[in-house]
């Protein structure tokens, strides 16, 4: 494990998929990043790459060839992902292709996250880079899971996620059965910025929004105010997310996103997809801002 600190906050990072692991005040000892108990769900926070979500059937298919990835994809849960470099407020990891990538995702690539200490916000910087001779596919986001409530005082309904403007969007429904995409949609505000949590948000899994307004969202709590931010330019879709019953509350910023249940599995046309031409380097980030009233 890892640890970056300044004099507003500390975080680890797990060496099993450079995966941030807490986030925490340096001067009251406030956690903000969820346990992982293994009860419910044993993630902190995985890195998606390249690919966001399920695959019909668990394959896709390349120029003809069939290949398999797993869900979310293979940098959560990797243990051959190394630390790259570390400074006074920085740390970055690196994952690069082999033999045993190749089998099930045909591209020479090299990925590198780092997690950048700023005051009170922790910057996650994704930057892949093409090391092949032809154009490579990939989708790529994050999974953060975020302790809900923070405080001993407060239940999980005390809280809400708001927007930084008015929305409209729907969240597109998925199949329960396979992780996938449905045709089907559903009203989640009403010309509102706000969601408020409850248990039973996620009966049926994750709000998957594909058309914000908004690129930052505030968890806030009621007793308590604003807790932390996460703003997502660079990300198109985000899902929001939590087993129905933990205390916890997953904010992810994708640049991707499932399958649909009518996809016809072809990676170059799947939605969202990025392409990336030989020898360039693709970089998009997201940043956590924990509010300073809960760091003194």
């Amino acid at each position: 494990m890892y640890i970056l600190r300044n004099d507003k906050i500390k975080i680890a990072v797990k060496n099993i998929g450079a995966e941030l692991c807490n986030i925490s005040s340096i001067q009251n000892k406030t956690q903000f990043m969820w346990d992982a108990n293994p009860n419910i769900w044993n993630g902190y926070a995985p890195n998606l790459f390249p690919i966001i979500g399920a695959l019909k059937d668990d394959t896709y298919t390349f120029e003809s060839k069939k290949y398999s990835i797993p869900k979310h994809g293979f940098i959560r849960h990797n243990k051959t992902i190394k630390l790259q470099e570390q400074t006074k407020n920085s740390l970055t990891f690196s994952l690069f292709y082999d033999d045993e990538s190749l089998k099930n995702y045909p591209f020479k690539f090299a990925f590198y996250i780092t997690y950048l200490l700023v005051d009170n916000k922790i910057e996650v910087i994704h930057s892949i880079k093409n090391i092949d001779n032809k154009t490579i596919y990939f989708s790529v986001g994050g999974h953060p899971a975020f302790k809900c409530p923070v405080f001993k005082n407060e239940k999980y309904d005390d809280y809400s996620l708001e927007f930084e403007q008015i929305e409209n969007a729907k969240t597109h429904l998925i199949n329960m059965e396979n992780g996938l995409i449905s045709p089907e949609t559903e009203a989640v505000f009403n010309n509102s910025n706000t969601i408020k949590l409850t248990h039973n948000l996620f009966n049926r899994d994750a709000l998957v929004f594909k058309d914000l307004n908004s690129k930052k969202v505030t968890l806030k709590s009621k007793l308590n105010g604003d807790i932390l931010s996460v703003s997502y330019h660079d990300f198109p879709y985000l899902g929001i997310w939590a087993k129905p019953e933990g205390n916890y509350i997953c904010i992810e910023p994708w640049l991707g996103i499932a399958d649909s249940e009518n996809t016809n599995q072809d990676f170059k046309t799947k939605e969202g997809i990025l392409s990336l031409r030989a020898g360039k380097t693709f970089e998009a980030s997201y940043t956590i801002e924990i509010h300073n009233n809960h760091l003194v």
